[in-house]
């Protein structure tokens, strides 16, 4: 017995060396894993256009603290109609309105709500054809096209939108002559396309382009003008340049030569903007003053005679804020507000009660509250600052808007609305854009250039489908 009490000794020992012989567990424990508190959809309250597609993503909360994204075991939904979704959560917004789009693991969720707007950014006329840029970026065109003016690589007319061509989205500004088109993109670059005869087009030639084609390489262009056959340009340095038809002066070079190309006006470099007309030309200055060059058989240069001008001349001393040029009239807004008119006024396109041409600015009225101009052929349109929609002048194709055909010699309310934005006038019929991004459109549309998917003419505001 005294021999079998030495041996388990040892034994003991080991035991005890292995934690053996009943004492405290040590062995680590597996910690819980965090549980999901929360979800967050993001971006939040988010305005798409429609038609446009927004990608959401989602963060969740766990009972640890800490947030990450979830990649997997989520479920996308929409709770109504106007938006739907994709399993990644790419949203698609399909008609106007409001929505909410929820994330969903297990039993967590979290949402947000999307609002579906018009998806139109700016609206652009002129001749027998219209533009209209998108907030994604892309142009659509509708009207006369024999030249190509549409950029949509054909000649057809069209009474519907199509796609400019080239799937180009960042289109930035648009100029649209009486068959030509000029724009600029994000990157500065100029481009242009329709009818060129008289080199209106700026690429070197007199070849029409059905296509948008680059005008030279710069990339510094801010703003563009066009008319009946010339085009203008302002680039960062302030420098103006001009090309296309110079019959009457309207390229404002010295000389009556038409351009082929951009040629610079002048040594000026504190140019801000400028309006085409038919045939002359109106240019505004970073310091406010405006300049006026071209034909003036209706004094539409506003220097108090009808003698044309090869050069910028200076129209007084007042300090301006917008410009507009029509078919033989002008238009100009005033630092304080004033609205003036000047030029031909056989239709009443001045807006100063009668039919007698003036021959400097004159003012519209007494309202100092005048915030966006258009000038058509013969017809005039303007916001004021509250957003109500004013017209006058002819308006043989309802290009008032006021469901007539009678002109005005002063300036009319266009319906009640107190949301309109901009405003932009062809030959004959007029584009307006609201605060809600909606674009509407009213008068001549033989050409289909209301875009309205029909040729017939249209004597007041309609939207665009």
């Amino acid at each position: 017995m005294k021999m079998k009490s030495l041996l388990l000794v040892p034994v003991l020992a080991i035991l005890a060396a292995c934690g053996g012989g009943g004492g405290d567990d040590d062995t680590p424990t597996t910690p819980a894993t965090p549980t999901l508190q929360s979800i967050t959809v993001t971006p939040a309250n988010q305005t798409i256009a429609l038609g446009g597609t927004l990608q959401m993503a989602a963060a969740g909360l766990y009972s640890d603290g800490k947030t990450s994204a979830i990649t997997s075991g989520i479920t996308w939904s929409v709770k109504g109609s106007n938006a739907s979704i994709g399993s990644g959560g790419l949203v698609t917004a399909k008609a106007l309105g409001t929505d909410t789009v929820t994330a969903t693991v297990g039993s967590v969720s979290g949402s947000t709500g999307i609002t579906i707007s018009q998806p139109w950014a700016e609206v652009f006329a002129g001749g027998n054809h219209a533009v209209a840029l998108k907030k994604e970026g892309s142009l659509w065109a509708a009207g006369s096209n024999g030249w190509g003016q549409l950029g949509d690589g054909t000649t057809t007319d069209r009474n519907k939108q199509v796609a400019v061509s080239g799937n180009v989205l960042t289109w930035k500004q648009v100029a649209v002559g009486e068959f030509h088109t000029v724009a600029i993109r994000t990157d500065g670059t100029l481009w242009a396309w329709g009818f060129n005869q008289n080199g209106q087009l700026g690429t070197g030639s007199t070849i029409d382009r059905a296509t948008p084609v680059q005008v030279g390489a710069a990339k510094d262009w801010t703003s563009v003008a066009a008319g009946k056959a010339h085009s203008l340009a302002v680039n960062k340095a302030g420098q103006l340049w001009a090309w296309g038809r110079n019959f009457s002066g309207q390229l404002g070079d010295g000389s009556k030569v038409d351009k082929l190309a951009p040629t610079r006006v002048g040594t000026a470099t504190n140019w801000k903007s400028v309006a085409a007309g038919a045939t002359h030309t109106v240019g505004l200055r970073t310091d406010g003053t405006m300049w006026t060059w071209g034909a003036n058989e209706g004094g539409q240069l506003g220097i108090g005679n009808t003698t044309e001008a090869t050069a910028p001349g200076q129209v007084g001393t007042a300090t301006w804020v917008a410009v507009a040029a029509g078919g033989a009239h002008s238009m100009a807004i005033r630092a304080d507000g004033a609205l003036f008119a000047w030029g031909a006024n056989g239709a009443g396109q001045l807006g100063d009660g009668s039919a007698l041409d003036e021959l400097e600015p004159k003012q519209v009225g007494t309202d100092t509250n005048w915030a966006n101009i258009a000038a058509g052929d013969a017809f005039s349109l303007a916001v004021k600052s509250n957003g109500t929609l004013w017209s006058w002048g002819a308006n043989a194709e309802g290009q008032l808007g006021l469901g007539s055909l009678l002109d005005k010699n002063a300036p009319t309310q266009v319906g009640a609305a107190m949301t309109w934005r901009a405003v932009a006038a062809g030959l004959r019929h007029a584009y307006a854009i609201q605060t809600d991004s909606s674009v509407w459109a009213w008068g001549r549309n033989v050409e289909g250039q209301l875009g309205m998917g029909n040729n017939g003419n249209v004597l007041s505001p309609a939207p665009l489908p």
